[in-house]
Parts: C-alpha cells; structure tokens; sequence
C-alpha cells in the first residue's frame, strides 16, 4: 500500500468535489473458474484499491460526504477460512493502516437503507462484473438492468479527473511493471526461432511473472499473424520469414499496469520488405512520441501519426494523391485501424470500465464515426502527470483489403494491387508507455529493443 496520507488526501479530493450524500465503492468478489472455490487470481477493483488500496476480496467502501465518515464494510476470516487459507490480517488492522474505519458487512445494507429512507443520493459508479450489480440492485433498491445507467455521472467525472492524473508513487509502480515487461520482452526476443510454438515463448514470459510473484495485466498477444489486433490463441508453430506481434505486460505489486509491444522477425532478421515497413513504424511512433505536450488534443497526435504514416507508405507504393486526404477520408485504415492508444494506471486500459467516452473525451473533443478513428480511446487534451501508451500499428488484414476492393473504397487514395502483394504479411506494432511532462513527454521504463538493429542483436 501507499501511505495513509496518500488515500486521506484522495478521498478528500473526492469529496471536495462532490456535494452531499453517500459514494459507495464496491470492491471485487473472488470470480470462480468453475466452482466457488477454484477461482482466479484476485484482482481489486481499480478504484477501490485508489481510495482504499485494500488488497482482498468482499470489501465495500462508503464516504459520507455530510459527516465525513469513510468506512469500510468485510468481514474477518472464519474458523473455517483459518484452517483453510490461514490467519490473515484483521479488517481493522487493515483499516487502520489507510485511514478509515471498518465494520460488518451486515451493517452496509442498513446504512444505505436508512441513507434512502431519508432521501439522500447514493452515488456509484458504473458496475462490469454482475455480482456487483447484483449487490447495487439489491442495496439501492433498484432493478439490475437499470443499476448501470443510474451511476453517478459526478461520481464518474471527478474519478476520473481525479485517477488520470497520476503522482510520483505511482509513477514509481508503473515504472517498476515496466522492468518486468521488459524482462519478458528480452526473454520473448530470445525464444523467438523458427520451429517454436507460440504457447512455448507465452510460457517463457509467464515463468518471469511466476519469478517476481506478479500477475500479468492482461493475456498476451503473441502471434504470427499480427493482422488479428487482439489474437491469443498460441497454437501455430513459428517459421522462418514470419513476424510475429508480442504485446505482453507485468502489473506492479500495487497492481498498477504496464503495456508494451514489440515486432520479432523469426530467424532473427528483417526481410528487406518487411525492414522498410518497420523502421517507418518505428520513425512514426518516435515523432509522435516528440510531438506530445500539456494542452495538445491527442487525436491531433493520432492524426499526425497517421499522416506521417501514409507519408512514408505512399513512397513505397501502398497510397497515392495527397497524404491529407489520405487521413481526412479515413483510407490509411485499412492498415492502421484502431487508435494510437489509451490511458493507464491501475486499469492497463485505464478506467475503461467507467466508458471510454468519459475517460478519452469530454464536451470539447467528441469521438469520431469515421472508420479507424472511431476505435481511438483517447481524444481530448493532454494533461501534465497523464500516462499513455502509443502504439501505431501496420497489418496487412485480408478480408478487409478484399471487402474495400469489391467496394472500391477510396480506390482513388489506395493502391489496392500492392496491398494484395502484402496477402500473408500479417501485421506490425510498436508500443511503449509515455508520461506526459510539464513541456513535453518521456517513454517510461527501461529501453526496450525497438530499433531493428537492437531487435536483431537481442534474437541473437
């Protein structure tokens, strides 16, 4: 945990900037795998684990903003929970150490009903697992499908003006996720070689987890055909000439993420064709990177990213006319469809959970409709202390380059014969984890190998 002062301070924030009433936080339950007592690894609810850092499940928070009370609603361990899983910490002793005051869990119900019963509001925000919807429909009173659009949109916004700015603490903890990741991104690079499964380098990256007893943020993608943006499926066998996408990342003991990926030739080098394709990526991410800054719309950073994209692909045949109409129709789409990244902290997609548009846009930047551009989480302004990922990408994906070219979609801007040529190239990416500064932006963590002659030296 972070220190006491540390989530005295954020909760007082939170209620400076709300009026009056109760905020309930729910934290997370175990999420069984197929009975309730095989579960999954316990994860915190990120915004409970902010306000309250408590790490173990069954854990509800409440503030009153009238009284200033801040409680915490469990339960100690049983007999039965110590001769099965051990003593475990008191509730209180917990409590304590975070400022706050624990209590039964039998008391939460009669405090939210007597909140109600004298009218008073109960903010939430919006639930993603059902068992706390349940809990919110069963506490408020209300029926579970109208529990997620009753959530508190003041709740939501001071949240997340609150949790996208982030302090040198946790900083340090994402700095900490990012050594891990690149330690499994050096193993990854090592065990990349032809006639290797894929299931086989996800094992070799999950065994440096397994070593610094940390969870990973999310699956991997680790695969041969980086056409498919999310793929985890690890069953194909690796073969020379393929790339293959590895986008993989630790989280920190305080569960703070990191999320980084990288582009590995199999074989150990870049074919000519596909070394073309990847220092541009490479120059791209780079000069976005250097254009970010305090006050700067970071779909203006997308829309630079792909301008300079389509620059340099239209020199190697793939686009034709001009590079700003190329970007204004949405044809570069076709091989850069998703954004150039997103928000993190807790969440490796951070707050996500509380809908994109209230995290990435707001009343001055609203989401595109375009196709591509309207997959971008994160619009509006940069804000020093923000952490982002940028994470251009380029894939060669076959339906869709066959679907634009039965449509003649953009057939004037798009060269849709050398794209064909790309039938079986799969995809590239190239991520790391950006801090916005006071005047510009730093690519936080070690140096991962990025450059292809620091990628080809690693696979050595």
């Amino acid at each position: 945990m972070f220190s006491k002062d540390t989530y005295l301070q954020r909760r007082r924030a939170l209620r400076e900037q709300l009026g009056d009433g109760l905020v309930l936080v729910p934290g997370n339950l175990d999420a069984p795998v197929n009975f309730a007592h095989n579960v999954y690894p316990f994860r915190q609810d990120a915004s409970f684990a902010y306000f309250f850092g408590l790490n173990r499940p069954g854990l509800n928070g409440l503030f009153d903003l009238d009284t200033g009370d801040e409680s915490v609603f469990g339960d100690d361990v049983s007999l039965d929970d110590r001769i099965w899983v051990g003593e475990g910490i008191e509730l209180a002793q917990q409590c304590a150490a975070v400022g706050c005051t624990a209590r039964s869990s039998a008391e939460l119900p009669v405090v939210i009903a007597q909140a109600l019963g004298q009218g008073r509001k109960v903010h939430y925000l919006p639930p993603y697992r059902a068992d706390t919807t349940q809990l919110l429909a069963e506490l408020l009173q209300l029926h579970v499908s109208n529990v997620r659009e009753q959530a508190s949109a003041a709740l939501i916004a001071a949240v997340v003006g609150l949790r996208e700015i982030k302090d040198a603490g946790e900083i340090e903890q994402i700095e900490q996720a990012l050594l891990v990741a690149n330690e499994m991104h050096l193993v990854a690079m090592s065990a990349t070689r032809p006639g290797v499964m894929e299931r086989e380098v996800v094992a070799a990256m999950r065994g440096v987890l397994g070593r610094h007893g940390l969870q990973e943020a999310y699956q991997p993608v680790f695969s041969r055909h980086g056409e498919i943006l999310h793929n985890i499926e690890y069953g194909s066998r690796l073969e020379a000439g393929d790339l293959v996408v590895n986008d993989a990342g630790a989280s920190s003991v305080l569960g703070y993420a990191s999320d980084v990926t990288r582009t590995l030739p199999v074989g150990g080098r870049f074919l000519p064709h596909q070394r073309d394709l990847y220092e541009l990526l490479v120059r791209v991410q780079e000069q976005a990177i250097a254009a970010m800054r305090p006050g700067l719309r970071f779909a203006e950073v997308h829309r630079l990213a792909a301008l300079r994209m389509v620059e340099g692909m239209t020199e190697l045949g793939f686009f034709k006319g001009s590079a700003e109409q190329v970007v204004e129709s949405g044809a570069y789409a076709l091989c850069f469809p998703h954004g150039l990244g997103h928000q993190l902290g807790l969440d490796v997609h951070d707050m996500e959970a509380l809908g994109e548009d209230n995290v990435g846009y707001n009343e001055e930047v609203s989401r595109s409709r375009l196709f591509g551009l309207c997959n971008l989480r994160m619009g509006k302004r940069l804000q020093a202390g923000m952490v982002l990922t940028v994470e251009p990408g380029i894939y060669f994906i076959p339906a869709l380059i066959e679907q634009w070219q039965a449509e003649q979609r953009h057939a004037e801007l798009i060269c849709f014969e050398r794209f064909n040529a790309f039938n079986g190239f799969g995809g590239m990416r190239v991520e790391d984890v950006v801090l916005v500064g006071e005047s510009s932006a730093r690519v936080l963590g070690p140096h991962t190998p990025k450059r292809v002659d620091e990628v080809e030296s690693a696979m050595c």
